[in-house]
Parts: C-alpha cells; structure tokens; sequence
C-alpha cells in the first residue's frame, strides 16, 4: 500500500510512525513544505525566550533518522501543489522541480496557520509558527531592542509576552477583546491580568490596532504603542487551500470536513490535526480546536483506520493550560460567556482552596471555577489557576468529564493525598460537595455580578469575617457580624433576604445555614469576597 502525508509534526508524524509499527510492507512518504519534519511546536515561544537554550532540543527527528528507525521515506522542503483525486497522485514541487507521487490513501496534515488581518503595515509583524519563524524571531530580538507590542491575547500572545519579558525587553499586550485568554470567563481573567501586570507587561484591553509603523503600533483610539518588534499573535484558522482547490468538503470557517474515522468526502483521503473540524464533547456541535493532544491522537488513530483496525476519533474538550510568569492557567470545557450565548442554563461554583494542606510548608492558592448544568448535574466546563496544582485539577475534571462522571460525583473520587501534594478533601472533592449542596438545595448561592441588583432589591448583605479581615477591604454597604457571633447576634439583621459572604464562601456557606434553619431566607455569595473583588476590581 501507498501512503502519502503531506505535513509532519504531530499529526502527520503520528501517522506515519504508527503505519509503520503496524506494516512494514507499507510504502511512506511524508512530504513537508518547511525544511524541519518533526518539531516541539510548542516549545518554540520558550526558545525565543531563552528558556531553551539549545535550538536543537526542539528538533526531534530528522529525515535520516525517520529513515533509519521507521524506514520513512521524508521530503522536507517540499510542497504538495495539487491533488488528482481520479488518478490518486499529487504533484510535488520542490529544490529540483516538479515531481508526481500516486497514493492508495492519502493522509493531509496542514495544520493551521497565523492570522495575518489586513492592517497598514502587517507585513512587518512576526508570527511563530515553525522553526524558520523561531530563527527570524530570535533573530530579531536579539539586536538592538527595546520595546514590543504583541498583538492578541490569546495563549501564544501570553506565552510569547513571558518569554520575551524574560528576555528582559518591555512587552505590551495589544487585545481587542476587554480580557485575554477567552477560554476564561472575565472573573478568573482578572487574576491572569493581574499576574501580567506585576511582571511587567503592559495591557492595552479593548483595543485594536489601526496600523503598524517603523517603530510603533496605532491603536483605534489614535494612540501610539512604541514598538521596535511587533509580533502577530491573533489566532491561527485551518491550512485548507490543499483541500480546498482538490474539491473536499470544509466548513464555512475553512474546517475540513471529516467522519469518525477522518475519512474526508473523498473515501481514499484523510484528514488530521489543526485543519479538521472536530466533535464538540458538551453539545457535539462542529468546532475547531488546534491542540497538540488532539493531533496525535488523531494521527495515531488514522493509521489505524488505514490498516484495517476499527477506530473512531473521540469528541474534544478543549483541555489547556499556559504559564503565566509562574501561574499555571487552565481550561476545559465551556466557559459561562459560551453556556449564556447559547441559551444554555449552567450553575456556577468559584472556590479558592490551597494547592496542598495549609499546614505543609508551601501550600498555594487555587482559583477553581466549575460549570455545572442544573438539571443533570453534568460537568459543562472548569477553569482553575494557581502557582501550583492547577493542572492535576483540570486533568481530573476533564476525565471526569470524558467518563461520565457528575459534579456531584466529584466528591467521591479517591484522589492521592499526603500533606505535600493535597488535602485529606482534595479541591476537586470540594467542588463535589459544593455542587451536592446546590443540587439537594442544602444551599442556594449568588454570583458576584448579582450582587448589586440584589442589594437593590433590598436583600441585606451580611459579612461574616472578622473585623480586621473588614478593614482590609469590604462589598460597600454590608453589615459585619463575624460567624462565630451570629447565632446570638441574629437580631441585629435588618430584615429582608440575606445575602452572606466571606473571604472564598466557606464561612458564608455557614452563616447561610444557620440563618436558612432559624427561618430567615439566605444565600451564600458564591467565591465570596475573593470572587467579587477579582471581578469588579474593588
């Protein structure tokens, strides 16, 4: 059999070493457009910054290498120009002309490229997409420069500002949108903010950029951004113009369109990576989702498919994570911004447990957010943060999710716990129980944007922290009586509903039972004061 892949990396590469481990009769070529086929793709903003050293750690295999183990035969600065999908051959055009390869299954693997929208002066920003715009972005700072505006804020925009603040230049952080990182709903983007803003880097939100001069940036409001380098990193869409011009079937986003077993509208051609258009695991709806963990699998699994072995592609999730000069940020799942925009109902949780027991030396604040549908109890989306831990948490709510598992069920999860690692009730067991409160109706919360209308309304906002805790900061307009003083101090509430709240929604969680079992109405501010401040900015 011939099998033709046109691009490496990560799809196209776990495509061709699985076809060989599973056929050594197979007849591969692996024809690549840049002059590297298998690359750490995402450690490249780290190369930039100096964090890897060496170049070379980036290159993981080589022609000759592939050659030698998998017996790959790789065209590295080749470029598949054209697909005869009657004759099943493509035409190749590389350093000695023009040359035709005839295939039995033809894999594509194009992968996403940058957006590059049309602004005045576009053609001097850099994107980072593969070694050769690594060289020519280490490149470029490592002359004489000062200053930086990276345009978009998204996870390549993050990782490259921290990388190139490492290099100890002045970043500024250009993003249309009021927040960075849209996976995030706005209440856990305002801790990302912060983080960038303690290390130096400069946010210009809501705002977009007009035009690109020799040595700054204008933004829409007619402001200037001094900019010796300036770096595109607004998004990536599918490498689709192959896919396109041979007649296969892609989305109205550029999505190429494939079945369960990547087969696209043609039966002998497959499709894999960034460029496809994935599964939706909440709603099962069409998304793309450029992750490196999909595109293996992907890969991986079409060989299969070719060989003859029952496989299907599994529905994505989205599950991500970022540094953020020290602070892990991670997604899976919708966020609230996308539940609400579909008319879909959803339950929020906000907790902010430590990353291991308070007690062991170097315990950490977690940031948790859970999405949870109020009806079924399904898991819809999670966010998390912190200096440490952040990722366990995501990756066990994620399986959760992937098996099946409720919100509620959360709490019954046997996690690993000693002293350095967790806590005897792990965060994530915490949400569970959050969640059985809310679902029993053992509780009722308020989130933080509720807040306002409700106190409008006439609820009374009831503090329950300490008096020192108050005079460090306090939701103007509550009254302040510590939890452990409120069962002899209950008179003293004005009357109306109550809403309490604490430091992280613990103590208001109690307060709001005491009150609820002595006949008052109450709910508990959900993430309590450390939510509501994080939100509003107060």
């Amino acid at each position: 059999m011939k099998i033709v892949i046109v691009g490496g990396v990560a799809g196209g590469m776990s495509a061709a070493t699985r076809l060989r481990r599973l056929s050594e009769d197979a007849d591969i070529t692996v024809v690549e457009r840049s002059g590297y086929v298998s690359f750490a793709n995402c450690g490249l903003p780290y190369h930039v910054g100096g964090v890897i050293e060496d170049r070379s750690a980036l290159l993981l295999q080589t022609p000759q290498s592939l050659a030698a183990r998998f017996g790959i035969r790789v065209l590295v600065g080749h470029e598949v120009t054209s697909v005869d999908r009657g004759g099943r051959v493509v035409q190749v055009t590389g350093p000695d002309g023009e040359a035709s390869l005839d295939y039995d299954a033809l894999v594509l693997s194009p992968g996403a490229r940058p957006v590059r929208p049309p602004i005045p002066g576009i053609e001097r920003a850099l994107s980072l997409r593969d070694i050769e715009d690594t060289d020519a972005m280490v490149d470029a700072v490592s002359g004489d420069v000062g200053s930086v505006v990276v345009i978009g804020g998204g996870f390549i925009g993050i990782e490259l500002a921290e990388n190139l603040r490492h290099r100890g230049l002045d970043v500024t952080i250009v993003e249309a949108a009021d927040q960075v990182m849209a996976p995030l709903d706005p209440e856990m983007a305002a801790f990302v903010h912060q983080r960038l803003r303690e290390s130096g880097v400069v946010l210009h939100l809501g705002a977009g950029v007009s035009a690109i001069g020799e040595r700054d940036v204008t933004l829409a409001d007619g402001s200037t951004v001094p900019a010796d380098i300036v770096v595109a990193a607004i998004g990536v869409r599918p490498d689709s113009t192959l896919a396109t011009d041979a007649g296969l079937e892609v989305d109205e986003r550029g999505g190429i369109v494939v079945d369960e077993a990547m087969r696209t509208s043609d039966p002998a051609i497959y499709a894999v990576g960034d460029a496809v258009v994935k599964r939706d695991a909440v709603d099962g709806s069409a998304v793309m989702v450029p992750l490196a963990n999909t595109a293996n699998r992907q890969g991986r699994m079409v060989a299969d498919v070719i060989m003859g072995r029952a496989a299907a592609d599994r529905p994505v999730l989205g599950t991500a994570i970022v540094g953020v000069f020290g602070l892990q940020v991670a997604t899976t799942g919708w966020n609230a911004k996308r539940l609400a925009a579909a008319g879909r109902p959803f339950r929020q949780i906000h907790t902010h447990p430590a990353s291991h027991a308070g007690y062991y030396p170097g315990a950490a604040g977690l940031h948790l957010k859970l999405l949870v549908d109020p009806e079924t109890d399904a898991i819809l989306g999670a966010q998390a943060l912190g200096e440490d831990g952040a990722d366990k948490r995501i990756d066990v709510i994620a399986t959760a999710m992937a098996g099946g598992i409720t919100a509620s069920r959360l709490a019954d999860l046997e996690l690993a716990y000693a002293p350095a690692f967790g806590s005897a009730k792990d965060p994530v067991n915490m949400l569970g129980y959050v969640a059985g409160n809310l679902r029993d109706g053992t509780v009722k919360s308020l989130q933080w944007d509720e807040v306002a209308d409700r106190v409008s309304a006439g609820d009374v906002l009831l503090d329950t922290r300490t008096p020192e805790e108050v005079a460090a900061g306090a939701i103007p307009g509550a009254v302040n009586i510590p939890v452990d003083d409120l069962r002899d101090r209950l008179g003293e509430l004005p009357e109306g509903r109550v809403v309490a709240y604490c430091a992280v929604g613990v103590r208001g969680y109690l307060a709001a039972r005491i009150l609820t079992q002595s006949g008052r109405e109450a709910v508990n501010l959900d993430g309590g004061y450390t939510t509501w401040r994080a939100a509003t900015g107060a």
